[in-house]
């Protein structure tokens, strides 16, 4: 995961310094240049750190901190803040035109993943309410334009493409006359990159900027890259202007520094993260938010809009149902899985939790939830229903049609014993009815201004 090795060193400090009943300039002295080593490792700009540094400094040894009952709580406050600073401050949202179509142009260099992030930020934006058009503008990586077209078929996404021509400006030009004819309100333009930055591929992407007047030109880059990444970025605003950046492979086991550096290095800000391989995986990027994982202190916002994604309401409320008649069988079982698997994997939404950031080693095998699925669809209607129809035969069955052994049945029919039973309790509580009107689109709204 991205940032690992800078979060835990940064959480570590952090614990330390909050301890401390008073802040001196040596206490302090030790840990900004603990900091200042997390960030270079993390492949920080020198220079940026060194901005970081000072600024934390000057605050900390203030005269509010020195004086307040909790300087060490201070100190962190004033650390999360100039995190946040450094990330880029503010949100910043991908520039949507009132006069539809919008264009957005993804630019960047070939391996940065420019073909998956159209296809996930058309996706992205189809949830939004937007009716996007892919343009398969890289006419010179071999297969591009297919892979293109397959992205747009798993995906149910128009895609425009012209086999034979070369000429990209004309070939986005065309693209603008089909989407305005079949009422596509976004156009997302796939060009072509190359393997290091060169004076054709700039000419190439001026021509297109100058011609087809884009609404919004994103930068995809692969935050893997570390440093280099910040280079590419500086290097593509200069020669051709961007409006934003997108880092893939954030779910990778990167340092970080990309993300750290962007915003200041180049002044454009970061409006996207790639956190994973699937095409559902791109999540817009909030400094707070991020600097909040960073430091181990959570991110319920982000969880509150995954449920909010991925919960169907109509299947709380019939689950709901069956708790009330005390009727919690496998097929309820398999639903409410489904539905947390949409949100992403287990183990990313539960480092999202306040607290969890402390818990070392926290390793949560998803595929532990493919295997539950599988043997569960192994068995049969009348059996999902009424479980306790898995004599020895039975599970031996299931255990085959599942590719699973008997022990992984027997295992997991004990834990859906414990969750019926648990799910009783609450119900008779009375917690269950509470549960389930918080997943009622008003209150996660309430929620969510409350934490604002």
């Amino acid at each position: 995961m991205a940032f690992e090795g800078l979060s835990s060193r940064l959480q570590e400090i952090t614990r330390k310094i909050k301890g401390e009943a008073r802040i001196t300039e040596s206490n302090m002295k030790d840990m900004l240049r603990e900091v200042k080593l997390a960030l270079l490792e993390a492949d920080v700009n020198y220079k940026i750190v060194k901005e970081f540094i000072a600024s934390i400094q000057e605050k900390a040894l203030g005269q509010d901190v020195l004086k307040s009952l909790k300087p060490g709580e201070q100190v962190v406050k004033i650390v999360k803040d100039e995190l946040v600073d450094l990330l880029g401050g503010t949100d910043s949202k991908v520039n949507i035109s009132p006069n539809p179509p919008t264009i957005i142009m993804l630019v960047g260099l070939q391996g940065a993943g420019k073909t998956t992030m159209a296809g996930k930020l058309a996706n992205y934006l189809r949830k939004n309410g937007k009716k996007p058009l892919m343009v398969a503008c890289d006419v010179y990586r071999p297969a591009a334009i297919k892979q293109l077209q397959v992205i747009g078929a798993q995906l149910n996404i128009p895609v425009y493409s012209e086999e034979n021509s070369k000429n990209v400006v004309e070939i986005a030009k065309r693209a603008m006359n089909t989407a305005i004819s079949k009422l596509n309100d976004v156009i997302i333009l796939d060009t072509a990159g190359r393997l290091q930055i060169d004076d054709t591929l700039m000419q190439e992407l001026q021509n297109v900027k100058k011609q087809v007047r884009p609404h919004e030109i994103l930068l995809v880059v692969d935050s893997m890259t570390g440093q280099e990444a910040v280079n590419v970025a500086q290097t593509f605003n200069e020669k051709v202007g961007v409006d934003g950046v997108i880092l893939t492979k954030l779910d990778g086991d990167t340092r970080g520094g990309a993300a750290l550096s962007v915003k200041k290095v180049t002044g454009k800000p970061i409006k996207f993260i790639g956190v994973g391989e699937k095409l559902n995986e791109l999540e817009e990027f909030h400094p707070e938010r991020m600097a909040s994982r960073i430091l181990g202190m959570g991110d319920v916002l982000s969880i509150i809009e995954k449920a909010e994604q991925a919960i169907d309401l109509e299947e709380a409320e019939r689950l709901e149902k069956q708790l009330k008649k005390n009727k919690f069988d496998l097929d309820d079982y398999l639903a409410q899985l489904r539905q947390i698997k949409k949100m992403g994997s287990f183990s990313s939404i539960l480092k999202m939790i306040p607290g969890m950031g402390k818990i070392k080693n926290i390793d949560v095998n998803d595929k532990e939830f493919d295997k539950i699925e599988a043997i569960i669809c192994s068995m049969t209607k009348q059996e999902r229903k009424n479980p306790k129809m898995l004599n020895a035969s039975r599970r031996k069955r299931i255990a085959s049609g599942s590719g699973t052994k008997v022990n992984d049945i027997n295992k997991f029919m004990e834990s859906f014993e414990m969750t019926q039973k648990m799910m009783k309790q609450m119900q008779n509580k009375g917690q269950m009815k509470k549960m389930m009107k918080g997943l009622k689109l008003d209150q996660i709204d309430n929620f969510k201004d409350l934490m604002k």
